[in-house]
């Protein structure tokens, strides 16, 4: 194999794919890379079993091959060449050789046949806007619960219904539901996408446009648009039942400026105790509402905001980082509040958006 690139191209592709290795001390070949190169074009691949990639560059291809190489070894290795534009990587032995006007660099490789194949899928196909589509996993992914302790709650909801795509995340404590609309109805069985691999998918194509083929199969799926490619395992699981929990009608609402939340939640934070514990009292009568935190070692801190308010009077206690997190799905220049009773969840969204709410549960006393 002996193959030309552009070095700027590399910086960006080589680091996205080695993210993706295993770590694996067992099973070395998954930290590695494979590399293959044929046509006009080089793949790079990577794969910890549960997540799949594949990133297409352009090249001068002199010679076609295969060559299997430590992820991370790679990704230092081409962060590392300057002064030079294009850099030639070339198969010689069991070795792979890295050269520029400035650099010779050689690389010890893997047989290549050790690599695990990254799955084609089939299944149901669709098309979408690719910063939608991903738009709408960053905008509920924060919601969803780290561990692995419950899968079905480790992952991101995904399913259709009528004319829109829902994409829903809950740790239990608070839950983001986003809405897409779609130009053309798209029937599938609901899926459960793991949140490790959403927020990978998330870095990948964050910030790319066009469209992305989706393809749901029994148990993967994957997302290519131009030159990505991955591909992610779904987790057999039941989602619950969210909607159950989603208040009806409440008794007190509130509309404030997001900027002046912003504000006041950062001095709360400072003032609050290890449980990220504030106060929210809102007052209709008085037209406040009001966010009270205390440390026992800080002080303690009072902050009013002034909006729109109709309904009873309440006071609930919430983690203010939950509250902060709502913020980054909410563009609206307001914010609304609504609640029932301090035992029940608050929903927040904004004033103009129909297609995002979140739900936080209120702490315990």
């Amino acid at each position: 194999m002996k193959v030309e690139c552009i070095i700027e191209k590399l910086k960006a592709i080589v680091p996205q794919v080695e993210r993706v290795t295993g770590k694996n001390l067992a099973l070395p070949v998954l930290n590695s890379i494979l590399i293959v190169a044929s046509g006009k074009t080089v793949k790079f691949r990577a794969t910890n079993l549960d997540l799949g990639i594949e990133v297409e560059v352009p090249a001068k291809i002199e010679k076609e091959g295969i060559v299997l190489v430590p992820g991370g070894l790679l990704s230092s290795v081409v962060s590392t060449l300057y002064g030079a534009k294009n850099v030639v990587l070339e198969k010689k032995g069991q070795n792979l050789h890295i050269s520029t006007i400035n650099n010779n660099l050689l690389i010890k490789t893997y047989p290549e046949d050790d690599f695990p194949t990254i799955p084609i899928v089939s299944g149901d196909e669709f098309v979408f806007e690719l910063n939608r589509l991903i738009g709408a996993f960053k905008e509920v992914s924060y919601s969803a619960a780290l561990s692995d302790i419950k899968p079905e709650i480790s992952s991101v909801y995904v399913a259709e219904q009528g004319n829109e795509l829902i994409c829903v995340a809950t740790d239990s404590f608070r839950l983001a539901e986003k809405k897409i609309k779609l130009q053309k109805p798209k029937h599938f069985h609901p899926i459960l996408i793991p949140i490790r691999n959403i927020n990978e998918i998330i870095r990948v194509f964050d910030g790319k446009f066009g469209e992305v083929k989706v393809l749901v199969g029994k148990n993967q799926i994957s997302l290519s648009n131009e030159n990505i490619y991955i591909t992610s395992r779904l987790i057999d699981g039941n989602f619950p039942d969210y909607k159950q929990i989603i208040p009806k009608e409440y008794t007190t609402k509130a509309v404030v400026l997001r900027q002046d939340l912003i504000n006041s939640l950062k001095v709360a934070s400072v003032f609050s105790g290890k449980f990220n514990e504030v106060k929210v009292n809102i007052s209709p009568k008085s037209k406040t509402m009001e966010l009270y935190t205390k440390h026992q070692e800080v002080g303690e801190n009072t902050t009013q905001i002034e909006g729109t308010f109709s309904g009873d009077a309440v006071e609930a206690n919430f983690n203010h980082k939950y509250l902060f997190d709502a913020l980054q799905s909410i563009e609206d220049d307001s914010v609304v509040f609504e609640l029932t009773t301090p035992n029940k969840p608050m929903v927040m969204r904004g004033a103009h958006d129909v297609t995002f709410q979140y739900l936080v549960m209120p702490m315990n006393r």
